[in-house]
């Protein structure tokens, strides 16, 4: 099999050493397989990515050493490909419109009569309380959501995927993806955007993607990933989820840690063989 990695960055703040540990990562490996290294912007949440910060990780990565294939995929621009997966789900049935805020899901989770709310990889777990909704019946300030059952019911035989890094390979079973991931967003509310779970399906699928090389707090959102994969008849890679970088509390490293910036560290006349010892990494 060919090598076909990427690393993906959001321009909503400035790449810290969590960052430069997980591309450097990735263009090790392809290097080293002989294969090839993509970037991708993923700018969807247009509340928070900003021209400056797009412009910031091109620096960044430039510095570090990593070259990568052009044009870069910036799913701004993708928004038609997201558009026909949604369609494709909706028109098999597998999709529901929901008018539920942030707000609504935590008061009906809480309810007495529910027990204590139950986390999934996208936080609290959906209740349900849109699910007789009807596909067709979907209006522009709604979001779409994964019908879970129905889209479990809808394959023949859950798939299975290959995992190398820190976390084991998961078979996809009924019992966990409908109770312990839900019904996931994957169209936002208000603005309509693909929703994180589906474009990067599709995304990996239009790079076509081999190997998919990530921070281990992405691995419980694989089995999503997997299931639309399957879903949408598109290519399932190999996952390797790596460790994740932190700071000396043990937290894992967020994008307001200004303190620990790659442009922090470059002000500062840290060289890119600095950062590599950092995050542990041996010379390119």
């Amino acid at each position: 099999m060919h090598f076909v990695t990427r690393f993906a960055p959001s321009p909503t703040g400035q790449l810290h050493l969590g960052h430069a540990y997980s591309a450097l990562l990735a263009h090790d490996m392809a290097k080293a397989a002989d294969g090839r290294f993509l970037l991708r912007i993923e700018d969807t949440d247009t509340a928070r990515c900003t021209p400056e910060f797009e412009t910031q990780i091109y620096d960044d990565l430039a510095w570090l050493g990593l070259t990568w294939e052009t044009p870069v995929l910036r799913q701004s621009d993708n928004t038609p490909a997201y558009d026909v997966a949604i369609a494709q789900l909706g028109d098999m049935g597998l999709l529901y419109p929901c008018s539920c805020t942030r707000g609504d899901i935590r008061r009906a989770a809480s309810a007495p009569q529910e027990g204590a709310p139950l986390l999934g990889p996208d936080g609290l777990i959906y209740p349900g309380t849109c699910r007789h909704r009807a596909w067709e019946d979907r209006t522009d300030t709604d979001a779409m959501r994964l019908h879970m059952e129905r889209a479990v019911d809808h394959l023949p035989d859950l798939p299975y995927y290959t995992e190398t890094g820190v976390h084991p390979a998961l078979s996809l079973t009924r019992d966990h993806l409908v109770h312990e991931v839900g019904d996931v967003v994957l169209a936002r509310r208000d603005t309509g955007a693909a929703a994180y779970h589906l474009s990067v399906v599709v995304d990996d699928a239009a790079q076509g993607i081999t190997h998919v090389i990530r921070g281990e707090d992405l691995a419980p959102a694989t089995p999503i990933h997997v299931l639309l994969q399957a879903l949408l008849g598109l290519p399932t890679p190999i996952y390797h989820h790596h460790r994740l970088i932190r700071d000396d509390a043990g937290k894992r490293l967020a994008k307001r840690d200004d303190a620990r910036a790659i442009a922090l560290y470059r002000a500062e006349g840290a060289t890119p063989q600095d950062i590599r010892d950092m995050v542990g990494l041996p010379a390119a």
